[in-house]
């Protein structure tokens, strides 16, 4: 039941989550409203406890500072099952590689999760924990939307709500002069992410060929077989094979179109102009007889000197997963 697997999709969200506020800045003004200083506020992943620490311990009494404030600090701190996002368990669903859309896999539906953060505002003045929060709230209304690429493996990525859930205010101010103020911001939120679990490869399962069979007989014992074949074949030129060009300008309604060279096409061969699909249904010279808009394509016109493409055997194995594909039959 259990194999080894590691999506990284709980530190994707971490770090998601973190980019957030990674670009908030305080400014600071003098008597006559102009902008003295400017500064970056610094964001670490760590709990508030160990800043608090910090703040109020200092290990070399000579040193000259204990802690430069503002900061903040964020921390991932509980995960939640998410019954109401919850899809049936057993149902799977396909997906190609990143960088290889030839090779499918297949994995279940993935579980809702809900994973609980804590951001932390430490700041020594009361204005400047006031401009941090107004850059931050007006962007949830309660939610903010992040894509993230949780499975590299299938190229999933999902939008992950991170939903703004309340803030609290800490001013410790009590104590003699000796204590230093610790003023505290804490923001909640809660990110809506899935987890995955194992891929698989599914290559080995597609259907690439069908092959049906009849029968019939009479009393008198003879009987009579036949067998139609099926075979996936392509609609794209996916090896880009230009054989030729076009002669002359075409409207979307002609059916005799005339070539560069027609040496390399044959009757019934399937050739690409553009976006359009052409059926040779016969040649004389240069010149062809064609089905248009084959394939379901959509008939257009052309301009003289557009590339002829010809789909060719070699561009079946390379029908991406997802693309539309035809069928080629025999008896």
């Amino acid at each position: 039941m259990f194999e080894y697997f590691y999506h990284e999709i709980l530190r994707r969200t971490i770090i998601s989550f973190g980019t957030l506020f990674n670009n908030i800045s305080i400014k600071h003004t003098n008597d006559s409203d102009v902008n003295v200083s400017t500064m970056k506020v610094p964001l670490a992943y760590s709990p508030t406890q160990k800043f608090l620490a910090r703040l109020e311990q200092v290990q070399d009494l000579n040193k000259p500072v204990q802690m430069s404030l503002p900061r903040m600090s964020f921390e991932f701190v509980s995960l939640t099952y998410d019954t109401t996002r919850k899809v049936t368990t057993t149902q799977t669903f396909l997906s190609g590689l990143s960088s290889d859309k030839t090779q499918p896999r297949k994995t279940y539906m993935p579980v809702p999760y809900n994973m609980s953060f804590e951001l932390s505002i430490y700041t020594k003045l009361n204005d400047d924990m006031l401009q941090i929060v107004e850059q931050i709230l007006p962007y949830f209304q309660p939610a903010y939307t992040l894509s993230v690429d949780l499975v590299d493996t299938i190229g999933e990525k999902r939008d992950i709500p991170i939903i703004f859930e309340g803030i609290e205010m800490k001013d410790d101010y009590e104590g003699d002069y000796s204590q230093r103020r610790a003023l505290i911001y804490t923001l909640r939120f809660t990110a809506k992410t899935y987890l995955f679990g194992p891929v698989s490869d599914v290559s080995k399962d597609i259907i690439k060929r069908t092959s049906i069979g009849f029968s019939a007989g009479d009393s008198r014992g003879s009987t009579r077989d036949l067998t139609y074949r099926v075979d996936p074949v392509a609609t794209k030129s996916y090896t880009d094979n230009v054989v030729t060009t076009l002669v002359g300008d075409i409207s979307s309604t002609v059916t005799t179109i005339e070539v560069e060279s027609a040496s390399a096409i044959s009757n019934l061969d399937v050739i690409v102009i553009d976006a359009e699909n052409f059926r040779v249904v016969s040649k004389s010279g240069n010149k062809l007889s064609v089905e248009r808009a084959y394939d379901s394509t959509k008939s257009s016109k052309h301009v003289s000197g557009s590339n002829v493409n010809l789909i060719v055997s070699e561009d079946a194995p390379l029908i991406e997963l997802g693309d539309n594909f035809g069928f080629d039959g025999s008896f």
